[in-house]
């Protein structure tokens, strides 16, 4: 099954500009092949302003993500893969998405993988479970 992450990232690009906010990306610098401003990457990630006054040609497209920008009066093509990033949210009141981290090495739906709390029997299911309750009591 395709990752969903790129449809959801339409998304909230849309209802952020929709909204009239700014959208930014959080990106991890660090993952595949990516044409970024390397001298803004702080602790392996980047945040990138994507709204439409500040990213020209924007392509959001399954595998990937493209804009021209200007980076301290510089022009430069902006590339980096959909798988990194890491959250889009708006500038003005961080409304939006973080992304569970994606592992890369995920099996196709079409194989034989089992999971193995579904094909147990319910009562094996309830006695697995542990006898005391998950909330704690604060003070």
């Amino acid at each position: 099954m395709n990752s969903n992450k790129p449809y959801l990232l339409r998304a909230l690009y849309d209802w952020i500009n929709d909204n009239r906010l700014t959208p930014y990306v959080l990106i991890d610098a660090n993952v595949g092949d990516m044409d970024i401003p390397r001298d803004f990457v702080e602790d392996g990630k980047i945040v990138l302003n994507i709204s439409p006054s500040a990213a020209r040609d924007m392509d959001l497209s399954n595998d990937y993500i493209s804009f021209k920008a200007s980076f301290s009066g510089k022009n430069m093509n902006v590339y980096f893969p959909s798988h990194a990033v890491v959250a889009i949210y708006a500038k003005e009141n961080g409304q939006g998405m973080v992304f569970p981290e994606e592992n890369e090495e995920v099996a196709d739906a079409d194989d034989n993988t089992s999971n193995s709390a579904i094909e147990q029997p319910v009562e094996k299911r309830k006695e697995n479970k542990k006898d005391r309750s998950y909330l704690k009591v604060i003070k």
